[in-house]
């Protein structure tokens, strides 16, 4: 199957409906091709090849019967190993979930399945989804497929590899502070964030539980839109899941974006940004102007305080959410026992890895007596203010541009060392997170030395119909226009 590491959705159940190939070859190619690439990119923790074949085999079974395909009929699949798969290990990444095996599907992949989807491998993630390189795994680092020797971003990284390096046509991950968008924009695919409540979060792994989203990463905008609308719809599961009317985002993408006005954030282009990315984004503007959108200069006054605020929630949050972890239930636990406090701390020593500890720790202290209101407290205010922004601004503009990073993907190691550079790759991303939009990254072209550059376009909540109508019409007219 040579052109599998190309197909799209479309292209896969035409497939399948013209006996091309069946849903079984399907499968076992994206095995193949996932496992032979592997050592290189480490991009999957691990395979499931029974399950796959399984779903493959209903797919072929009803496929014969003439009964139709579903929106995801056939199509292989990867997912963040932060999220549940019921018989399946899900690490998180971390060695102290290295063996527990979850017990249950998470909803996204329940709909996944129900709607013809072939999961057939957990993919690499940074620890408890803490990073912005993928390179915080207990399982190894990730490499970009565009640029081996760069990272692929994080905390998502190993989704973003599986759709950038052919090995899988869409996957899911997970975006917290932009762990969906910033790997999309450094592996050059399509990465999308749903409005906060958009997507149930049953069966996924808490990291900052007011934050997280599960999301799709897709080689176009259409395939993410299909994924986007499978997984997306209310779920008495999770008490966060808003019931709201979803729609069919796949029939939205008419390419008519006439009369649209695109708000760009002054704060977003400021010192910092680097010039090539700049220049990209500058000209993603020109394209979406061509197409009809009006271009009209913002403010988000609040920008600045986005990292800081971002730093103090989640830690928090994290420190409470990783509290279950101490060797008692499904985690391993430390050969070195003694006292109970002893099994605590050496288990957690010994599972956790330097990220997530460096954030518990901190979160544990900015939770603590005499500083929750100087520290906690404080940045809840200034979410509401960034929160403030957004909403000022979408009452004047349909949606809003930016960069999705400051800079293309860096090198392997290169910050490492220094955790506070690392937290800043993120800041274009954090805002609209702490706010509770929806965005995506769609890619915007390329550096001179090839790396690849995303665009991010934002909505007001529940608006993922106009954000995805720009992407897709960005989308058809960026091989004209961008070069």
């Amino acid at each position: 199957m040579e052109n599998y590491k190309t197909l799209t959705i479309d292209e896969i159940q035409q497939g399948l409906r013209s006996g091309s190939f069946s849903a079984g070859e399907l499968a076992h190619e994206a095995l193949r091709v996932s496992k032979a690439e592997n050592e290189r990119y480490n991009s999957f923790i691990h395979f499931c090849p029974e399950r796959a074949m399984e779903a493959a085999e209903r797919v072929d079974a009803e496929l014969a019967a003439g009964k139709d395909l579903g929106p995801l009929g056939g199509v292989p699949v990867a997912v963040k190993d932060v999220i549940m798969t019921e018989g399946l290990r899900t690490t998180c990444g971390s060695r102290i979930l290295e063996n527990y095996v979850a017990h249950y599907d998470a909803t996204a992949v329940e709909r996944l399945e129900k709607a013809g989807a072939v999961i057939f491998g957990k993919t690499n993630c940074d620890e408890f989804a803490m990073g912005s390189s993928n390179e915080n795994s207990a399982f190894g680092s990730v490499r970009n497929p565009a640029v081996p020797e760069r990272v692929p971003g994080g905390s998502s990284g190993g989704s973003a590899a599986a759709v950038a390096g052919g090995f899988a046509p869409v996957s899911l991950g997970t975006d917290t502070g932009g762990s969906i968008r910033q790997p999309a924009s450094f592996c050059g695919v399509v990465g999308v964030k749903p409005t906060y409540g958009r997507v149930s979060r049953y069966g996924l792994t808490a990291f900052a539980s007011s934050l997280d989203n599960i999301g799709p990463f897709a080689r176009t905008v259409k395939d993410a839109a299909t994924v986007l609308g499978v997984i997306a719809g209310y779920d008495a599961k999770d008490s966060t899941c808003a019931n709201v009317d979803t729609s069919d985002y796949q029939a939205a993408l008419d390419g008519d974006v006439k009369g649209l006005k695109i708000g760009v954030p002054k704060e977003y282009y400021a010192e910092g940004l680097d010039a090539e990315v700049r220049e990209r984004i500058e000209c993603g503007l020109k394209l979406l102007e061509s197409l009809g959108c009006a271009i009209v200069e913002i403010s988000l006054p609040h920008t600045e305080y986005a990292v800081a605020t971002y730093y103090l929630i989640c830690t928090a949050e994290a420190s409470a959410n990783l509290a279950r972890y101490d060797g008692v239930r499904y985690t391993r636990r430390s050969s070195e026992m003694g006292t109970l406090e002893q099994m605590y701390a050496k288990t957690r020593a010994e599972g956790f890895g330097a990220e997530v500890t460096r954030r518990i720790i901190l979160g544990t202290y900015v939770l603590s007596a005499g500083y929750y209101d100087a520290y906690y407290r404080k940045a809840q205010k200034a979410r509401s203010l960034i929160a403030a922004d957004f909403k000022k601004a979408f009452q004047t503009v349909d949606a809003i541009v930016t960069p999705v990073s400051p800079f293309p993907a860096f090198r392997l190691g290169e910050k490492v060392s220094d955790p506070l550079e690392m937290y800043l790759s993120d800041i274009y991303t954090l805002t609209s997170s702490l706010a509770g939009n929806t965005g995506i990254s769609v890619p915007c072209g390329e550096t001179s030395e090839g790396l690849p550059i995303g665009m991010q376009i934002l909505a007001d909540h529940f608006n993922e119909v106009t954000m995805l109508k720009l992407a897709d019409a960005f989308e058809r007219g960026v091989g004209f226009e961008v070069q």
